[in-house]
């Protein structure tokens, strides 16, 4: 990690591949590959573990049962079937251009039995599922930057993402409610759920290690008892507490009573609450455990379709207790002390003993990794599939004389279909359909596109954490604020503006997601508190003495510790962690007793997918990791001197820490107003700039790129340690701030006409089109037509660098069925060249040849288009000026930019303002200087640091020159602030947005323009532009904009009834055998003579006839003029 930015081509190691990825790239894909190479080293197996068989009866009564017994992924190779390959291996880059899913064969072995006997395992493969780049099984994983390169690929690729059909995708980070943690919470449409319900309970998101999680929610009832919620297939039901407790263990309600009101027997209203729940079990006739499973089991029977129909009631019941019930811990024991915990809880919290606790606040959080969703709909596609399986071996055994052999067996289970198009579409479309809900909030939505149009784009994806699309639609906003809690973890800065606000934030630049611990250590942290003087939950003595505090692991109930003995055991649980002899992410979350505070306890976490930072420990001196719930309870100093002694424990590793990458980039972020830097983060993403360097190799449908990119001479550290530079994204502008000829009014700038002529922020857009056709057509020039020669090349396709005109020739093909060629036109007005043709091979001989032609599409300036500083302040381009015609500074120097001053004060952007200074000693002197924020104080002030620079190099110290008029060369008589700033260019374009129409489609309904650009609709016309016409004055303007050149329609009205849809002919028969028409009359008052012509807006028309469809008559007063 540097310490101070410098200039690239002054670099040692300028030009040279890397012997390794860059660690602060590296770590942009870690939470995404560790996840998904977690699922393949042994998530898949959890999975095997769990996964329930399918049982079905065949109708001779035999007993089926069909049993997974493992699941593997392969790594994309060549199919078998094809012959003389060199090499099987499927790379990234060949996926991407050939249009195809980059994935591996899935393959199971199935184990079954009939009637108790187990039969030969079957291997069965289900086709290709997708794969992650730079995954344990992509080919990529193990290459060195200098082998990517020559696979294609950048020497910075760090992976994480799935290539779809040629595209890449990204599986979202969702926010989710910390695993395994019993959280106290008060929700009012609790209330509805049943009689008695309140709105307080005890939620907790249980877990297992094949990461499948069902929610258990203890409710209160205002009649003094509790009750479980259970879910299952989307259904919930609401059980007693100590029903389920009495199922759990094998104990007498004294021991029961005993174990609930420990610590807790002074409090009477919490005894009478036990004793009369446990008296209302009694009353049910339910009296001992075999009772209790029996009822549970009779109860449930309909509610679990999965299970087999000649399950017994216990059998059920002892399912539902161990699959949907605490699912993260497999003894029931284990089971019954969280429960009592969870019970404690609750009933302090409800008497204002504790206090409620924000499921919305970041250290009740974790985040649901790609690879545990990835494995998460896998598992239930493979169980969706054998449930498929089951009835195609059914419908088999139909047929008469059929026998259930290993035959039919492997010919059923082939022909049924595999999870292979579900996969791919998962990752294609973001919907996850599910029987079960997976868990989720939403099932849509949980896969993006991963945009690279330009660096900054590309690098946000894999840091953005979302709350879920549910929370976009409430009303309240406690979702979306950002808590004090959130300090390090999530970016105070990088969120957007608009319906995600607070809903998309991004991980701050150390925040690090955990993996699963190592065994062997978690299996040390019980001896090791033990040794610290825990006492084991077994083993309780009641300490009359001193309050005695929980200590639970992961959701388990371990033990207790004594109060005054906290604080110690914390300190040698961490050092522990920092000798290596505990894991490395442990969270030590030590919750000290304060009245109507937090529940006590030490609560110890050491699952995946937890937020983890970096933090100096002052004891030893030592880098450790410490999570979202314990930082609230730590003493921690953002600077060395703010450090109190005996006090402060820890110390933050930088003062920039809490920022995201994004956020890390803005230069001088301390000196701007707040909504600028968000402003910035989102600009930066939507900069032109040069999002690859393998543009031979690329076949994206869009991609922007920037001709003239140079490196900024102000910039953060940042900047070099992710290696923008190789990556440029914007260009260093002399920009004069003086407002000059009204062209810059209302944050617009002018340009230099002459640095437009040489090339300033020229850009290109590049579109890939493929083209296929049938088995029976192959592209072939007419040689009938010499005029095709001059676009088209033998093979029929257009010549690389060739410019296309519309309706000019783009391809041609000859059809082997209708014996003749086809020639297509190019249908885009657009000035357009080829950049490039490549034939899209295949391994199937048979399928249609396809061809991908690259266009290239130059985008110059042009009036309209935005531009940005790297202090958002945004504006267009108004005017670009003759050079001739703006004013020159001493030594003849013409601004690039001319900006208006008027947009510093209302902005507040004050680290613009020392930029300009700041990249005009930086070209005099040939040096990049340091934007890092907090690098400067009010002792040590940015201005006087660069003013000085200035001065040395002969100029002014305020950066202030006199300049010269261009009409006249007269002296202007103010003194012109002048320096450098480094623009961005965004992608938002005239060119693209551009819509006006005389005459159009009209839309059938409403008789009203259509709206979109594309379709060949006319310009939007809304309430605020009615508004702005009404106060001009221009109402007669307003008429022939919205009626006479919209919707305008004749209609007969009747001034006695007002009615518009009963003026109507009558037909009538006549002698001479035709239907002749009577004069209008109005059907409802029968007169004719008061009927008239009035001119409505046809939408006005349609919405009277809809009016009457529902029985509402409206009527218009109507007179005569």
């Amino acid at each position: 990690m540097k310490v101070y930015p410098e200039l690239t081509n002054s670099r040692p190691e300028f030009k040279k591949i890397p012997e390794k990825l860059n660690e602060h790239l590296e770590a942009l894909g870690a939470p995404h590959i560790d996840s998904f190479n977690e699922m393949l080293s042994y998530g898949l197996q959890n999975v095997v573990k769990h996964m329930q068989p399918q049982h079905f009866a065949t109708s001779v009564g035999e007993r089926v049962e069909l049993n997974v017994q493992d699941i593997r992924i392969s790594k994309p190779e060549v199919p078998s079937t094809v012959f003389d390959v060199k090499d099987r291996n499927i790379y990234p880059a060949e996926a991407r251009q050939l249009q195809q899913t980059y994935g591996g064969t899935c393959s199971i072995k199935l184990s079954w039995k009939i009637n108790g006997t187990t039969k030969e395992p079957i291997d069965i493969d289900l086709g290709e599922v997708p794969i992650m780049l730079k995954s344990k099984i992509c080919h990529l994983g193990s290459l060195k930057p200098a082998q990517m390169i020559k696979r294609g690929e950048h020497d910075s690729e760090w992976g994480g993402i799935f290539i779809i059909k040629g595209h890449e995708k990204i599986i979202r980070m969702l926010q989710m409610t910390r695993r395994n943690y019993p959280i106290a919470v008060e929700r009012s449409s609790w209330k509805d759920r049943g009689a008695h319900f309140s709105e307080k309970g005890v939620l907790i998101r249980s877990v297992r290690d094949d990461e499948t999680s069902y929610n258990n929610v203890l409710h209160y009832l205002t009649n003094g008892t509790c009750k479980l919620m259970i879910s299952n297939l989307k259904f919930m039901a609401y059980v007693p507490v100590c029903l389920i407790m009495k199922c759990l263990v094998n104990y007498t309600d004294h021991e029961i009573y005993i174990r609930l009101i420990r610590g807790y027997e002074q409090d009477q209203y919490y005894l009478c609450c036990i004793r009369g729940m446990l008296r209302d079990i009694h009353e049910e006739g339910l009296h001992n455990i075999k009772d209790c499973k029996e009822y549970l089991g009779k109860v449930f029977r309909s509610r679990f379709p999965e299970l087999p129909s000649w399950a017994t009631e216990t059998e059920i019941a002892d399912f539902i207790l161990s699959q949907r019930i605490l699912i993260h811990l497999r003894k029931n024991t284990d089971k019954f002390n969280l429960l009592v915990f969870m019970v404690q809880k609750l009933y302090e919290c409800v008497r204002g003993n504790a206090k409620i606790e924000n499921v919305d606040s970041v250290m009740m959080q974790d985040v649901l990794t790609p690879g545990h969703l990835y494995q998460k709909y896998l598992a239930d596609r493979i169980d969706l599939w054998l449930s498929y399986a089951a009835k195609t071996i059914l419908k088999k055994l139909e047929a008469p004389g059929t026998l259930l052999d290993e035959k039919l067996m492997v010919s059923s289970l082939r022909s049924s279909a595999g999870i292979s198009r579900a996969m791919e579409s998962f990752l294609a479309t973001g919907n996850a359909p599910s029987r079960s809900g997976l868990g989720l909030t939403q099932n849509s939505g949980l896969v993006v596109m991963a945009e690279n149009i330009n660096r900054m784009r590309y690098m946000s994806h894999f840091r953005a954490v979302h709350r879920g699309s549910f929370f976009t639609t409430m009303r309240t906003t406690e979702a979306r604020q950002l808590l004090p809690d959130a300090w390090g973890f999530v970016c105070p800065v990088h969120t957007p503006d608009g319906t995600p606000c607070g809903l998309l934030n991004h991980l701050t630049v150390n925040c690090r997601v955990s993996g699963a611990a190592d065994s062997k250590l978690v299996k040390a942290i019980p001896k090791s508190l033990i040794s610290m003087g825990m006492i084991p939950v077994d083993s309780y003595l009641y300490d009359p003495d001193g309050k005695l505090f929980v200590v639970l692991l992961e959701g388990k109930h371990l033990g207790y510790i004594r109060q005054a003995d906290g604080a110690k055991i914390v300190d040698n649980l961490r050092a522990l962690k920092i000798a290596g002899k505990l894991p490395e992410m442990l969270e030590i979350a030590y919750v000290p007793y304060k009245e109507k505070g937090q529940f006590p306890g030490l609560f110890l976490f050491v699952g995946p997918a937890r937020l983890m930072r970096p933090v100096r420990n002052l004891t030893f001196n030592k880098i450790e990791y410490i999570g979202s719930f314990e930082q609230v309870y730590m003493e921690i100093a953002v600077d060395a001197a703010e450090a109190y002694p005996n006090f402060t424990t820890h110390l933050e590793l930088s003062k920039v820490d809490f920022l995201s990458n994004l956020a890390n980039l803005i230069p001088l972020p301390d000196y701007n107003q707040s909504p600028r830097n968000m402003y910035q983060c989102q600009m930066a993403k939507q900069t032109m700039g040069t999002p690859c360097l393998n543009w031979p190799k690329q076949a994206g449908t869009k991609m922007y790129r920037l001709q003239t990119p140079a490196a900024p001479l102000f910039r953060p550290v940042h900047y070099d340690n992710v290696g923008l530079d190789d990556f440029a994204m914007g260009t260093n502008a002399i920009v004069a701030v003086i407002s000059y000829t009204g062209y810059d009014m209302e944050d617009a700038m002018i340009i230099n006409k002459s640095a437009y002529e040489r090339g300033f922020a020229h850009g290109s857009i590049y579109k890939s089109k493929f083209f296929e056709l049938r088995g029976t057509c192959y592209f072939a020039r007419n040689p009938q037509m010499p005029e095709l020669r001059e676009h088209l090349d033998n093979d029929g396709l257009p010549h690389p660098g060739s410019r296309l005109e519309y309706d000019a020739p783009l391809y041609c093909y000859y059809d082997t069925e209708q014996s003749n060629y086809k020639v297509v036109n190019f249908e885009e007005k657009e000035e357009t060249y080829v950049d490039s043709v490549r034939y899209c091979g295949s391994f199937n001989v048979k399928s249609p040849r396809m061809v991908c032609i690259t266009l290239r599409l130059p985008r110059r300036p042009t009036i309209g288009d935005k531009f940005a500083s790297r202090a958002g302040q945004k504006g267009i381009c108004s005017q670009k000026y003759p050079a001739e015609d703006l004013p020159f500074t001493e030594t003849g120097l013409i601004p690039d930019l001319v900006f208006n001053p008027h947009g510093f004060p209302s902005r507040m952007t004050i680290a613009m303002m020392i930029e300009t200074m700041a990249g005009k000693s930086a070209a005099i002197h040939g040096m990049v200087h340091d934007a890092t924020p907090f690098r400067f104080s009010e002792k040590h002030t940015a201005i006087d640091y660069f003013g000085k620079l200035l001065e040395a190099g002969g100029y002014d110290y305020y950066g202030n020159e006199r300049l010269y008029s261009g009409v006249d060369g007269r002296e202007l008589t103010a003194e012109i602030f002048c320096g450098v700033v480094h623009y961005q260019r965004l992608r938002h374009m005239v060119f693209d947005k551009w819509q006006v129409r005389s005459t159009g489609p009209v839309d059938p309904i409403t008789q009203q323009p259509i709206k979109g650009r594309q379709r060949g609709g006319g310009v939007r016309f809304g309430e605020m532009e009615r508004d702005a016409l009404l106060a001009h004055g221009a109402a007669f303007l307003l008429q022939d904009r919205l009626f006479h050149n919209s919707d305008k329609t004749q209609a007969l009205a009747c001034r006695t009834c007002g009615n518009i849809l009963s003026t109507q002919n009558r037909m009538v028969t006549r002698n001479v055998g035709r239907f002749e028409s009577s004069p209008e009359t109005c059907r409802l008052c029968g007169k004719g003579d008061e009927l008239g012509q009035i001119e409505i807006p046809y939408s006005f028309k349609y919405l009277i006839t809809e009016l009457a469809s529902v029985n509402i008559n409206a009527r218009l007063k109507l007179k005569k003029m």
